[in-house]
């Protein structure tokens, strides 16, 4: 395989570390669909015909597309962020409460990027409100992804972005396309209580509810459908009518971000 290509964005459960494993597994298809396409790794690292990527996230969906159409005025305005005086807890604080004061979907953009590389751990997370409230990071110096973005914005080309349900965007897919799911993922224990990345939360319902979705879609349609996800009892249970197949990754599952451990991880294809 090339050299792989990093995602500009840091982010919780990317999949830049798995790329050969989710590529071994994916079937081929003149259209690849991601209802959760998070940072992108799958869709960066891949080469097919056409995308349709989205998220429930209207923030990265509308980041994305900003790059897709601007990517040189993106670069050096949000340049302008990543300087010293920006990288102090209370100016980390000052621009996250003006991210969520503004309705500026560049401005909003722009922020984004900042937040994402100054915050604990390239979290992102909303408060019940709609509020960013990721804490400051204290990182030395933040990594400003310049390359990233513009080989995003290459590639995006290829793309339609959307932001709608995961139910909506399987009911989008053809013969002949092929769907990659890396939905939030369901918990390691009963009381490891997780909170997803956009407001609204993903639950065991909808947990269920998309290995229906896959089944259908494989089954009834003759759409193969991956997804990838912890291995758990439930998630076993979830995915019986597809190949299962598992592998070890290392992974920070504490608040301690230097606390990593190995958890099994796994991947369920469904094809007819």
């Amino acid at each position: 395989m090339k050299k792989k290509t990093r995602a500009f964005l840091k982010w919780a459960g990317g999949k830049y570390g798995l790329i050969e494993q989710i590529h071994a597994r994916l079937p081929e298809g003149n259209k690849l669909i991601e209802p959760f396409v998070g940072a992108g790794s799958v869709f960066l690292n891949s080469d097919f015909d056409k995308y349709l990527l989205n998220d429930v996230n209207p923030d990265l969906i509308s980041l994305y597309k900003i790059v897709k159409a601007r990517p040189k005025t993106f670069v050096k305005d949000a340049k302008t962020l990543f300087v010293q005086s920006n990288n102090k807890k209370d100016a980390f604080y000052g621009l996250r409460h003006e991210f969520n004061q503004s309705t500026d979907p560049y401005y909003r953009s722009l922020l984004f990027l900042y937040l994402n590389r100054h915050g604990f751990n390239g979290l992102c997370r909303y408060n019940l409100s709609g509020g960013f409230n990721v804490p400051f990071g204290s990182y030395t110096k933040p990594y400003f992804p310049e390359d990233e973005i513009f080989i995003f914005s290459e590639k995006s080309k290829k793309v339609k972005f959307v932001c709608e349900d995961y139910t909506k965007v399987f009911a989008r897919a053809r013969k002949g396309n092929v769907i990659y799911c890396d939905p939030p993922y369901a918990p390691l224990t009963e009381t490891a209580n997780f909170t997803s990345y956009a407001t609204g939360g993903f639950d065991v319902n909808a947990q269920a509810n998309l290995a229906k979705l896959a089944e259908r879609a494989a089954f009834k349609r003759n759409i193969p459908v991956l997804i990838s996800n912890h291995d758990t009892v439930l998630t076993r249970k979830l995915y019986d009518e597809a190949e299962q197949s598992f592998v070890k990754v290392a992974r920070s599952i504490s608040q301690n971000g230097s606390k990593r451990q190995k958890v099994s991880e796994i991947f369920a294809l469904y094809s007819s």
